[in-house]
């Protein structure tokens, strides 16, 4: 059984001006979520500037939605890391914290080969009881899950279940979905392929996008379960011009931006992330005014 099916938010961290994560907000856009459809909500993903949080700072983060969201959908704690121990240690810690699910991104800098891959999903897992979701992002962190590894992870370890595939690429996407044979679930990491990834017998999306429209990305995903195939079709075309401008700079960069147009006062970005170009920043405003959402 998936853990979600649907779209799940990718959901940004809050901040303060003065750079601290500010909860209050953090529980205004947890509602605002849930109150607008969205089916899971992941915590300290890359869109939460995972990579600048202290380790303290990303337990009170789980910890914080575990209380908040209060298993009105499921929470899935980005735990994964570059360090094999780090990542079980924050696993562990998450599943104290009540977490539903984990996604684990692939190590990222001193990366690792397909041998490196399986040994490191297999220690985490073997750490906790909770299901998994492999996330598979090559652009971010240098090293790619390949269709064979991810199959023989989701065959032979127990909770490992899913996998977040965000290389973009379809071909590996369809060579993945025919090794696995219905033995994991595929969620969309990228946006603009969110069709493309139903159609080839994904169960949703972990979306940067429904930061700011989360009821057209679970409807889009809804509808394409439901059979409603052309209004799928017809919401993601709609939502690729603003798709672009959300990844027209480093993600979390212009979502943030975007929620901040919207009044929802998100504040800053840690550093090494920095304001948006002003020329990118009006693209990102024109195109959230086509989609009326300014």
């Amino acid at each position: 059984m998936a853990i979600f099916k649907g779209a799940g938010v990718a959901i940004v961290t809050p901040m303060y001006e003065n750079g601290e994560v500010n909860y209050v907000k953090l529980e205004e856009i947890l509602d605002f979520q849930i109150n607008n459809s969205t089916d899971a909500i992941i915590i300290c993903g890359t869109t939460g500037e995972s990579s600048t949080l202290t380790h303290e700072e990303h337990l009170e983060c789980i910890q914080y939605t575990v209380k908040h969201v209060n298993k009105r959908v499921p929470v899935i704690a980005g735990t994964g890391s570059n360090s094999t121990e780090t990542a079980i240690y924050l696993s562990r810690e998450a599943e104290t914290a009540g977490a539903d699910a984990l996604l684990i991104v692939t190590p990222y800098y001193n990366k690792a080969t397909q041998k490196g891959l399986l040994a490191h999903y297999r220690a985490i897992a073997n750490s906790v009881s909770l299901p998994i979701i492999m996330y598979n992002v090559p652009s971010r962190t240098g090293c790619n899950i390949l269709p064979e590894t991810a199959v023989k992870l989701a065959k032979e370890v127990k909770n490992i279940v899913a996998i977040k595939e965000a290389t973009g690429d379809i071909s590996q996407v369809a060579k993945l979905m025919a090794l696995a044979d219905g033995c994991i679930d595929l969620y969309s990491g990228c946006d603009d392929q969110i069709v493309p990834v139903m159609s080839l017998g994904g169960s949703g999306v972990i979306s940067v996008l429904s930061n700011i429209s989360p009821q057209k990305t679970h409807d889009m995903v809804v509808k394409f379960l439901e059979g409603d195939v052309s209004e799928s079709i017809r919401l993601q075309l709609e939502a690729i011009e603003l798709i672009d401008a959300l990844f027209c700079e480093v993600n979390p960069i212009p979502v943030k931006t975007a929620m901040n147009f919207m009044g929802m006062e998100v504040g800053p970005l840690r550093m090494p992330l920095t304001p948006m170009e002003d020329k990118n920043a009006e693209k990102l405003k024109n195109a959230m005014k086509k989609y009326k959402l300014i």
